[in-house]
């Protein structure tokens, strides 16, 4: 049986995002091995991570924290693209393009998602008080 994440549209939409980080990542000079390209993937990972560890979180507000943090990091991935593109590390404009456009609609499903999550909705304990022997 699969996990929750596993069904989830972003979460489908956020592995698809990692290999074209990959894919692009992969054309990187080897002078960044150790700056842009380990940086870009972290974060298209990092994405991916949030999704399935936010999809287990017992309350929609924590589930939303996740999925906010998910969202930062596809921003890092697209900041990390514009320096790609502004050192012309990658001559092919359409690649960059295609890759700049899933990230849009990966972080606007993530945000669409997070909206509609309920604000206050948790899991509680029950109301009942602990007893405490005061004595």
């Amino acid at each position: 049986m699969p996990f929750k994440f596993e069904k989830l549209e972003v979460y489908q939409l956020a592995l698809a995002y990692v290999d074209l980080i990959y894919d692009l990542s992969a054309q990187l000079p080897k002078s960044e091995e150790y700056n842009l390209k380990s940086q870009i993937i972290r974060a298209a990972t990092s994405v991916v991570l949030n999704i399935a560890e936010g999809s287990t979180a017992q309350s929609d507000p924590e589930q939303s924290r996740f999925l906010g943090m998910a969202v930062r990091s596809v921003l890092e991935t697209v900041a990390c693209q514009h320096i790609i593109r502004r050192r012309k590390f990658i001559a092919d404009t359409v690649f960059l393009d295609k890759v700049e456009e899933d990230a849009r609609i990966l972080a606007a499903k993530l945000h669409a998602f997070r909206n509609s999550l309920k604000p206050n909705h948790q899991i509680r304990e029950s109301e009942s008080p602990y007893n405490i022997d005061e004595t």
